[in-house]
């Protein structure tokens, strides 16, 4: 099981504002680790925690930030309409389109996802795959 994933920011008050559109909505609960922004999904009483966290955090080399060529994150949301509205969401709060919300051939019939890139360059993934929805041939 993954524990973290890690994502690089040079400005955290611009990915602050980024992430927070959409991940409290998936779940997450954001807490602030020595300057660090920490997305966390909450304990439940008496259970282990739940993962995988995520945490966006300047480069520990004090280097500029990258976005890795061939790297992304992908978030499940609930259903596609959640799916568009995140991505919209996402988009408003500084984001760029890097796939407008639909389904992709190659996926399945119920995979539907919408590609974004963060103010940093991360490539993020919001999909659904809900096969209790209409799906693309449907």
């Amino acid at each position: 099981m993954i524990a973290y994933v890690t994502v690089g920011a040079d400005d955290l008050a611009r990915a602050e504002r980024f992430y927070s559109a959409f991940l409290p909505a998936l779940g997450y609960v954001l807490e602030e680790y020595h300057g660090d922004l920490s997305y966390v999904l909450p304990m439940q009483p008496d259970q282990p925690p739940t993962q995988p966290e995520f945490y966006v955090k300047s480069p520990f080399d004090g280097g500029p930030t990258s976005a890795g060529n061939g790297s992304m994150v992908a978030f499940e949301a609930r259903s596609q309409r959640q799916v568009r509205d995140l991505h919209d969401a996402a988009l408003a709060a500084g984001g760029s389109d890097e796939g407008q919300p639909g389904f992709r051939d190659l996926y399945g019939a119920h995979f539907y996802v919408g590609y974004l890139r963060d103010p940093h360059g991360n490539k993020i993934a919001l999909f659904s795959n809900d096969p209790n929805e209409p799906g693309r041939d449907e």
